[in-house]
């Protein structure tokens, strides 16, 4: 069970450390302490994570149990590598047999057991690299992208839910039947023509915000579940907003 790190921290390291002035800008400083006094940091340094975004998907899992009996994962906008991490493990995947398959334009130190493309996701060739990395057919399909930031809220909007609808259709394209699909996205409203697709293919769609994310962060997350498969599926009404928790 993945408990919120509510009264203190598990690290040992004192809370509330100040940076020195020095030479950072104002803003890099706040950063910077807002970074070191996130106890979801320290935990994730404690517990060998190498961000603290594992514990997201940790709380997700948690209530929605989407990892549970997952065979093949896929990984996007992997780097770091914190989900990659859990992928792995949940689904015993090893370099000899490798059941996990990750991808993002930044490097990623290799994880044993995750097979890594160094590219963008929106290259023409991603998928069926993908496809071939995993070696199966993927029980879940993962996606912590968001474009680099521009400063200009309504654009980052755009551009990373654009990320989100790409993700969707690669989703419904790879998954097997009964998979899930979880993606970030940003509060201000998912496109409705994505929320369509992802409700006539999926049995459930929904938003959720995990504790772990920060309350201040625009951030939410996208989660189909129950992937109903690429024959015979009927058309459904069009979507309402899915649901938040």
């Amino acid at each position: 069970m993945t408990k919120s790190p509510i009264g203190g921290n598990r690290s040992g390291r004192k809370l509330g450390q100040k940076v020195k002035k020095g030479k950072l800008k104002a803003s890099s400083r706040r950063w910077l302490e807002r970074h070191i006094n996130d106890p979801y940091v320290q935990r994730a340094q404690l517990e060998g994570y190498r961000a603290r975004a594992a514990f997201k998907l940790l709380e997700i899992d948690e209530k929605h149990k989407i990892l549970a009996g997952a065979r093949r994962i896929i990984d996007l906008g992997a780097a770091p590598g914190s989900w990659s991490q859990i992928a792995a493990k949940v689904t015993n995947s090893t370099d000899a047999d490798p059941r996990v398959a990750a991808i993002d334009f930044l490097e990623m130190d290799p994880i044993p057991g995750v097979r890594f493309l160094q590219m963008d996701f929106l290259h023409p060739e991603a998928p069926d690299r993908l496809k071939e990395a995993i070696g199966g057919t993927p029980d879940l399909v993962i996606s912590d992208m968001a474009a680099p930031t521009t400063g200009h809220r309504q654009t980052d909007h755009l551009r990373t839910m654009h990320l989100c609808e790409v993700a969707a259709h690669f989703a419904v394209d790879v998954l097997a039947d009964g998979g899930h699909f979880l993606a970030k996205t940003f509060q201000g409203g998912t496109e409705r023509e994505l929320l369509n697709m992802l409700k006539q293919n999926f049995r459930q769609v929904i938003h959720v915000k995990p504790a772990s994310s920060r309350a201040e962060s625009v951030e939410m997350f996208l989660l189909a579940k129950g992937f109903k498969g690429r024959q015979g599926r009927e058309p459904t009404e069009p979507a309402e907003d899915a649901a938040t928790e």
